[in-house]
């Protein structure tokens, strides 16, 4: 594909727009990354919360849906990780990216480079972008704080350009994205495409329930907050009954919430009481987290599943972009990306006529 939707993303990558689908856990499926991939963006599977076994599974059931390139996210800390990583590599024909966060060292980035496969890790801060580039990453993914999940504290319009003056990779833009016009508005900053999350989880092909899907697309913007009481890093979420609790819980309180956390994580898990202390104690001796915080974050992973994968949209966490706030339909893929592609198309269009003077103020045509 040649035009102004042509970038070192689509070529790098193989996709025909320049917009990734990221690698939410539990979201990122093979059947959403399949939806997304035919329909003309780079899906990312989400291996960071699957086995080897069951991510082997998943690429080969992948790649009978798409004919397609796709990518892989994964966490160099998650159990496991070295036979996620061979699994990875022995699907080198079609895995084309790696995404992850806290990532691998050069060694790795340099097998995975060797195998054809591009680093794409995600940051929030310029350092580590920099940082990212020095062990050898070929591209970059910077999410500004409008991002779910984890985020930081810089707006998307302030760290991409400060990300795109750091390095000399491509870099892709995310947090806050959600149409086409937000597409062309980071191409213009110089990036080489957008990664969404929030904007495929609210498709007719993301495997949320239906409830927790009405909620997202309930949801307005003051219905989203950044909290630090899940696991005493900040991260974006819609303020439903469980969340609300959470948030008003003070000392005594949050111990409660430990404890239903703990319970969840019995019922999910299959755990004894002293292994989900144990468990909580093993988080603890990373830093200065007290013991109910450390339940918490132990635990929010399973929260996170009662919410997108069991329906309970009341009982659980659901991470949500803060675009999920302007967001009210679930279209599927294709009718997603053919719009976005089309408004990205027009607002380009638009940039290059003259303006036209309405009631005294400029309006570009």
């Amino acid at each position: 594909m040649n035009g102004p939707l042509s970038t070192a993303l689509t070529q790098r990558l193989g996709c025909r727009l320049p917009v990734i689908q990221t690698a939410m856990g539990w979201i990122a499926t093979p059947e959403l990354v399949a939806a997304s991939s035919n329909a003309g963006a780079f899906g990312f599977l989400a291996g960071a919360v699957m086995e080897p076994a069951e991510l082997a599974d998943a690429i080969a059931r992948l790649k009978d849906m798409t004919p397609h390139a796709f990518g892989v996210n994964f966490h160099s800390f998650q159990p496991g990780a070295a036979d996620i990583v061979a699994v990875i590599l022995a699907n080198a024909d079609r895995v084309r990216a790696v995404s992850f966060g806290r990532g691998p060292d050069a060694k790795m980035i340099a097998r995975f480079r060797d195998a054809g496969i591009l680093c794409i890790p995600t940051v929030g801060a310029v350092k580590h972008a920099e940082k990212m580039v020095a062990l050898g990453c070929e591209m970059i993914t910077v999410q500004g704080s409008e991002g779910g999940g984890h985020t930081g504290a810089v707006p998307t319009t302030v760290l991409l350009p400060q990300v795109l003056d750091a390095v000399d990779v491509p870099v892709v833009a995310a947090g806050g994205f959600g149409d086409g016009r937000g597409l062309a508005a980071a191409l213009a900053y110089g990036a080489a495409g957008v990664a969404m999350g929030t904007r495929f989880l609210m498709t007719a092909e993301s495997p949320v329930p239906a409830l927790p899907k009405a909620a997202y697309v309930k949801a307005g913007t003051g219905d989203i907050a950044v909290t630090t009481k899940v696991d005493g890093i900040p991260q974006r979420m819609i303020l439903n009954p469980l969340l609300r609790r959470i948030e008003r819980s003070g000392r005594l309180g949050m111990w409660k919430r430990a404890m239903e956390a703990g319970l969840e994580m019995k019922r999910q898990k299959g755990m004894s009481w002293g292994q989900v202390l144990s468990t909580a104690r093993g988080m603890t001796s990373h830093g200065e987290m007290p013991l109910a915080q450390a339940m918490m974050a132990a635990a929010a992973p399973m929260m996170i599943q009662r919410a997108v994968v069991a329906g309970d949209a009341e009982q659980g966490l659901m991470a949500t972009g803060v675009v999920a706030g302007r967001l009210a339909d679930l279209p599927t893929c294709a009718e997603l990306l053919a719009r976005i592609e089309a408004e990205a198309l027009a607002r380009i269009a638009a940039l290059t006529q003259p303006s036209q003077q309405v009631n005294g103020m400029h309006k570009w045509a």
